[in-house]
């Protein structure tokens, strides 16, 4: 049984506590630390009867392996000292705020002993890798361009640090649109170019942008666009993605739960849309027909991405979502923002 911590309990350790129900035999919830000390011990209680403290470093002695869910200027220095305490982390997205600060964590890491691994929850998520799985082995052709939306409203009663750059990292790109710069490498491969445009008109709590725009070009000669908001007051495509390939057009709809295949043209050499359904799935007209359904509560991304978790330090293995990993979408990101400043293109070749 892996003792598990929570430093920075907000409105995440419950609803963790909650979630995680299907993993108690493989883990307990033996602690939580917070500034506030009633949020600790709120969660303590949903927990039945955990530690609850208001210095991290007073839990240390009670647990196998951390996650660590503050404010992003906190993850390297805390980061350091559990590190440091032979403690297995799970650390929220992203790794830390800058290059040194990164190097400084993956030159910690000595995975799997302990594991040190980035919570990309995106990337458990059974819908969204199974879009990367029909990207990826090109299952409806060779894929030219994908584009991802995510629209949302983020203001400052979320938490002040939210706006603040300098707690941030940089805007809504760094803190938000990692996820999906994460994703899109995973998916498409190297990057080779790209650009950054960003505001905070309609998002006056940040002080820099609450809306962004990123464009890339990839190796393969195919190209993406990121758009995200934190100011979106209303919105039709909230989490989405569309994936241009040769035999139709993947749109991931994830309110939904369902990626469905569209096409307008066809040439007797492609499939019906009847053979590539998915199982149970029928055409919901001549033009499109659902390729994949998101499953149930097992389904659910933050019990597959604690579950990938467990099985690295039980398994004493290193994870897929390393620090050194985590850090390629930081470097995009950064050097993103390093060309916005110039009004350049980014060169985004060579990032490891």
């Amino acid at each position: 049984m892996i003792r598990v911590g929570m430093i920075g309990c907000g409105s995440m350790a419950a609803s963790h506590v909650r979630a995680l129900e299907p993993l108690r035999d493989r883990m307990r919830f033996a602690a939580f630390a917070d500034i506030d000390l009633d949020r600790a011990r709120a969660a303590a209680a949903a927990a039945g009867g955990a530690v609850a403290v208001s210095d991290y470093r007073e839990l240390l002695d009670s647990v196998d392996a951390l996650v660590i869910a503050l404010p992003h200027d906190l993850h390297f220095p805390v980061g350091v000292e559990c590190l440091k305490a032979r403690k297995h982390v799970l650390m929220e997205k992203p790794l830390a705020l800058t290059r040194q600060e990164c190097d400084a964590l993956i030159a910690l890491d000595s995975s799997p002993d302990p594991v040190l691994m980035v919570g990309y929850i995106m990337r458990h998520d059974p819908l969204w890798t199974a879009m990367g799985d029909f990207i990826r082995r090109a299952v409806f052709g060779e894929v030219f361009h994908v584009s991802v939306w995510t629209e949302q409203y983020t203001d400052a009663s979320r938490g002040a640090w939210l706006g603040q750059a300098k707690r941030l990292g940089g805007g809504q790109l760094f803190s938000h649109g990692c996820h999906y710069i994460d994703l899109l490498l995973h998916w498409m491969g190297e990057p080779v170019c790209g650009t950054h445009v960003g505001t905070n008109l309609g998002t006056p709590w940040m002080e820099r942008e609450g809306t962004s725009n990123v464009s890339l070009k990839f190796a393969s000669g195919a190209t993406a666009y990121h758009f995200g908001t934190w100011g979106a007051r209303g919105s039709r495509l909230r989490y989405s993605v569309h994936a241009h390939c040769t035999q139709g057009m993947l749109e991931l709809n994830h309110a939904a739960g369902v990626i469905t295949l569209h096409r307008d043209k066809s040439g007797g050499d492609l499939p019906a849309l009847e053979a590539v359904a998915a199982p149970g799935e029928s055409p919901q007209s001549s033009k499109e027909v659902v390729v994949f359904r998101r499953p149930g509560q097992a389904g659910k991304p933050v019990v597959a991405q604690m579950d990938a978790f467990l099985k690295c330090i039980e398994q004493k293995r290193a994870p897929e979502i390393s620090a050194s990993a985590s850090r390629r979408s930081l470097e995009v990101i950064w050097r993103l923002y390093e060309a916005e400043e110039s009004g350049a293109v980014a060169d985004l070749r060579a990032i490891v």
